[in-house]
This record gives structure tokens, sequence and C-alpha cells, in this order.
């Protein structure tokens, strides 16, 4: 069984591992994709916080309709960290792409007008974590790829499944087949956990989100392309916004989701300050009719089922900012792990693959010498 389990985790790992050493690698970087947004784009995703209060959301969304009169809000990220500017997702008429702008929510200054979701480094290195560059068919091939690290991660603990007779085991001196041999599987173990979480987790997103694009495409549906205002220009999104911290007990709005085709409605989504640490800040919401601001109904994820629960707890786990600072290191430097597996991995391949060829060269040699000694004796 374990020459067969080693031989299918070998194959895995040689199909899969440029894919994955890109999607490890650049998902290792995004771990810390605001910290090097505010380090490339200070001017634009930082602002000055201190002492200030925030404008009303009436009136930042009068200032990005008046400074962009050509495209139309479809969302509104508002982050925790008051110190971060506001994203605003917009579409501009006749077309069905979304873009986003940068906001200084205490003054209403536009800090980035609206660009593509790939315009900056980070973003497009999400792109391509995420997609590969490929679209929605990409979402696909990675998830494929996420659930064969999966496969790697079960495969290789059931290798190793003794490893801790020798878990910290690294002969320096014995040759580096050995030493790559130990370091493999110390690596391997140490990261498994978190590979496996990462690979699930990325594979649940992006099928369901394939699957939902599908749907939306099947019968030939093309994307709305924006065309007018899709909610009622009268309603006070602040006093919606004010009405949804009243809904639910400690909700807070990180994020509004504008009607961005016919139909829709305005959604908040919020923290509720569950004190679950894997409860994301996303996880509940509260929607208002576009039209008229009728409160169409609540989601609280504290009254949802432990099924929702584990489903919400995805975003966390994957992001890796369940515990701050440390979780985020910890993510990013055991995100980079595949790299040193990748390496290791394919030098024990390929040494063992030539003991292999060198073992059935000597077989045959001695096969010939067998068949010349008996020729030699019969004439």
């Amino acid at each position: 069984m374990n020459k067969t389990l080693f031989k299918l985790h070998s194959w895995m790992a040689l199909i899969a591992f440029v894919p994955l050493l890109v999607i490890c690698v650049t998902g290792s970087i995004l771990v810390f994709k605001h910290e090097i947004d505010s380090v490339l784009l200070k001017d634009r995703v930082r602002v000055d916080a201190a002492g200030r209060e925030r404008l009303s959301l009436d009136t930042l969304a009068q200032s990005v309709n008046g400074n962009f009169p050509d495209y139309e809000i479809v969302g509104w990220a508002l982050f925790q960290d008051k110190a971060r500017a506001d994203l605003v997702y917009t579409m501009e008429r006749g077309t069905d792409e979304w873009t986003y702008a940068l906001l200084d929510q205490y003054t209403g200054e536009p800090l980035r007008p609206p660009m593509g979701l790939t315009h900056h480094l980070t973003d497009w290195l999400l792109d391509l974590h995420y997609t590969l560059l490929a679209g929605d068919w990409g979402m696909l091939v990675t998830s494929i790829f996420s659930i064969l690290l999966c496969g790697l991660g079960i495969s290789g603990l059931i290798l190793y499944r003794k490893f801790w007779k020798n878990f910290f085991t690294l002969r320096w001196n014995a040759r580096l087949i050995v030493y790559f041999s130990d370091l493999h599987k110390m690596t391997g173990i140490i990261g498994a956990p978190v590979l496996l979480i990462l690979g699930f987790t990325g594979a649940w997103w992006n099928i369901t989100h394939f699957a939902y694009e599908m749907e939306e495409h099947a019968n030939g549906h093309e994307h709305y392309k924006m065309a007018e205002r899709l909610y009622n220009d009268e309603l006070s999104l602040q006093a919606l916004m004010l009405d949804a911290g009243q809904q639910l007990d400690n909700f807070e709005t990180t994020y509004i989701s504008f009607p961005w085709e016919p139909g829709t409605n305005f959604t908040f989504w919020g923290d509720v300050h569950s004190g679950n640490p894997l409860i994301s800040e996303y996880s509940s919401t509260v929607a208002y009719n576009a039209q008229s601001g009728e409160h169409l109904g609540n989601y609280d994820i504290r009254e949802a089922t432990l099924g929702a629960k584990i489903v919400d707890s995805y975003r966390r786990l994957h992001y890796g900012n369940f515990a701050g600072l440390v979780s985020k290191i910890l993510w990013c430097v055991i995100g980079l792990s595949p790299l040193l597996l990748s390496i290791t991995g394919i030098y024990i391949w390929y040494q063992r693959r030539d003991k292999r060829r060198n073992a059935r060269e000597k077989r045959r040699e001695k096969r010939q010498a067998k068949v010349a000694a008996q020729a030699g004796a019969t004439a």
C-alpha cells in the first residue's frame, strides 16, 4: 500500500507543483496585501483618522456620484481599521465590468478614480492567485489544484504517520538525498494541517463561485450592463445603515451591496462581534428594498446552524487573520513551504528514478552476460 501511495503522492506533486507554487507563493504574499499596499500606495489606501468623524454615507455617495458621473456604485467596503480608506466598487454605464475607487471617508475626497480590479500589483496577484489569470474557468482550474494540494497533504500524513519517532531529526552529515528526505518529511508534517485548510477552503470558494457563474450564464444569459441607477436616489444610505445597526445586537456594517442588476436590493453585511475569533467580519446581513427602503429581513450568524458557522469560518481560516499578526505570519511562512517541498521532493524523485534506472541497467547487463556465457558454453 505504501509503495502505491508513494507513487500517487509523487505523481500528484509532479503534475501540480508549478501551479501550486504560483498559488501558494502568491497566497503567502497576499496575507499582507494591505500592508504592501500601504507601502506602495500609502496616499491612496491610508487616511488620517486621528480625532476625526467619518462623513455620512449620503455625503460620501454624493461625492462619488459627482466626481464620477458615468459610474454607478455597486458595493461599498467600510473597513474596521479606521485609518483605511473606503473602497467603493463601481460599474461604468454601458458595461458589466466591476471597477473600484478609493475614498477618504473623512473629507469625501476621491483618492483614486474607478479602475480595473487588477490595476495595482497586489490586485493582479490576487487575480493570479484565484484564477491564474484565466477568468471564470481559471477558478475551476485552481480548484482542481487546491484539491490536489489536499490530496498531497493527506497522502503525506498517511505515508509518514509515524513521524513522531524522528520528527526533529535532520541527518546533517548524511548524503544529500537523506538530508532532503528528512527535511521534506519534517516540513510536510508541520505544514500539512495549514495547507489542508488552505486547499480545502480555496477549493470550496472557487467551486461555489464557478457554479454560481455557470448558473448565471445558463441559457446564454449575459451579465447585466449598467444602464441607470437601480435604487431610489431619495433613500438615505446613512439612515439605512443606522437602522441596520439596530436590527441586530452589536452589528457593525463592513460592506454594503448596492443593486448591481434589476431585481436586487441593498444588503448590509457586517460583524456582530460574537467573541468567536473564526466568525468573519461579513457574517451577518440586513436587507432593504432598493426602491422603498422597506426592511426585508436579517441573517444573524449567531442563530445559524453549526454548518453555516463552519462555512463562514472559511474566510478567517483562509486569510489567516483570526489571531492577528501571529496567525498571519504563521500562514505566510507555511504558505511558502510548498516551495521547499517542491525542491526537496523533485530532488528525491529524480535521485530515486536514477537509482531505479541504474538498477535496471545492471540487471540487463547481468542477463546479457549470462546469455553470452551460455552461448560460449554451448559453442
